[in-house]
């Protein structure tokens, strides 16, 4: 979160940002929560000090004999003591009310970041992998046909057992997914990530400190209870992504300058519930509710984060280089920014199956997997995440940044399009082979059950 102080005597650049995210705060509003809160903090400081200096008196006045004066101050500290009770709750109030005004304001963007007013404005930084392109299938069948073509993707059963946006993984592939989880752990651990294997369920309190709550409370799978009810710090939620707890790993820590830079790389599954999300691309795997990625978490000095983020950028996409997979950077506008995110660079593949309006020239549409975000020190505020610069020095907040190292279930979109036959099987990418036993491509598997003898797929 932003700071009281920095509200204070940033007034004016916070109202910009506002304005340059599209962002709906009453900025005044809360800035007269802070005043009030104030006047009743000074208030009540200085009606302490006035009983403190009656009480003072009380004994002196007794001592020389003028009772009727010490009554009196008696009296008047007992209506200060009333007075300050008054104050201070009402101080708490609206340090409560601040309190949560704070959490609703995004962070202000960082100087680099293009203004705009939504996608459109993004600002593509480069393309790669584009040079050299396999031959494609034609036409290359999407991934959500092929899938069940080959009985590798299971849309039906995934809805019986759980609801629409589950899916069953089967054969190849099942087999493909783990591959691609062991491949990038793999990769990344070559960058010095340290892995972490976190709890799923994570409380309110870590959703907090990294933005989830209260701000995408309806995207997320309350454990226990509906996602609009109250909550309490301890109530558990589904992980949205390893972000939540990696993070928070460290909350309300003070990590030493040694320590830093920590980098952290974790796989989980992930809930989301993708509220109001509709259309094309919620048919297959691309927005589902459930998905596999591993998430790379970086904690850094603050004069480090921008270069670290430009790093972290390169260190996301290495798994689609050594996949062969065609990719874009996008540096993200203002009004595409996120909440949470200073600066923000998405990486999106090439998946040719869908042809969509803002595909590249060559068709097909972009996926977004991943999301390499910078958060300075807005994360750290809101989960106490401090370092010590010197041992003698007092703790002051580190800067969080973190990326997906992919999206697994989209880069797999991307392998079944692009590294799709003409005759329907797919080429396994040479990276992958080593841990699918020297497979080398997927050819599919006979549907059991009476469903596939009715369809006319099994004799």
């Amino acid at each position: 979160m932003l700071s009281r102080q920095y509200l204070r005597d940033h007034t004016d650049e916070v109202r910009q940002a506002l304005a340059d995210r599209g962002a709906d705060v009453d900025l005044d509003r809360v800035l007269e929560i802070d005043t009030e809160w104030r006047e009743h903090k000074n208030r009540g400081d200085e009606l302490r000090h006035e009983r403190n200096q009656i009480s003072d008196r009380i004994g002196d006045l007794k001592q020389a004999g003028e009772d009727e004066e010490a009554e009196d101050a008696i009296e008047r500290s007992q209506e200060l003591k009333e007075e300050i009770q008054e104050v201070e709750e009402r101080a708490d109030e609206l340090e409560a009310a601040l309190d949560d005004a704070l959490l609703e304001i995004p962070n202000v963007p960082h100087e680099s970041v293009p203004v705009g007013a939504d996608e459109s404005d993004n600002v593509e930084v480069r393309r790669e992998g584009f040079d050299d392109l396999r031959e494609l299938a034609d036409p290359v069948v999407p991934h959500y046909d092929l899938g069940e073509n080959l009985d590798i993707l299971d849309f039906e059963r995934g809805a019986k057992v759980t609801g629409g946006g589950f899916y069953f993984l089967k054969g190849d592939g099942a087999r493909l997914e783990h591959a691609l989880i062991q491949f990038m752990l793999d990769v990344h651990r070559e960058q010095a990530y340290v892995d972490v294997f976190p709890p799923i369920p994570v409380n309110s309190r870590s959703m907090t400190g990294t933005s989830q709550l209260p701000k995408f409370n309806e995207d997320a799978y309350r454990v226990g209870g509906d996602e609009h009810d109250g909550y309490d710090d301890d109530d558990l939620w589904l992980c949205p992504t390893a972000e939540v707890p990696v993070t928070n790993m460290y909350r309300d820590d003070i990590l030493l300058d040694d320590d830093l830079p920590v980098k952290h790389q974790a796989y989980t599954p992930n809930f989301r519930r993708e509220a109001g999300e509709h259309g094309t691309e919620t048919r297959g795997i691309v927005r589902v509710h459930q998905f596999n990625k591993v998430e790379l978490v970086n904690f850094v000095r603050p004069e480090a984060s921008d270069d670290r983020h430009e790093e972290l950028v390169e260190e996301a996409a290495e798994p689609l280089r050594r996949l062969g997979l065609p990719y874009r950077v996008l540096h993200m506008c203002t009004g595409d920014l996120g909440f949470a995110p200073a600066k923000k660079y998405d990486i999106e593949v090439w998946a040719p199956g869908d042809d969509m309006d803002d595909g590249p020239e060559e068709g097909g549409r972009w996926l977004e997997v991943s999301s390499a975000s910078n958060f300075e020190d807005f994360q750290a505020r809101r989960a106490g995440l401090r370092y010590r610069p010197e041992r003698h020095e007092s703790a002051t907040y580190l800067h969080t940044l973190n990326a997906s190292g992919t999206a697994v279930g989209r880069v797999m979109v991307a392998i079944l399009e692009y590294y799709q036959n003409p005759d329907g099987t797919v080429e396994i990418p040479e990276a992958l082979r080593p841990y699918m036993g020297g497979q080398e491509r997927i050819e599919g598997h006979e549907p059991v059950g009476e469903s596939a003898v009715g369809a006319g797929r099994k004799e």
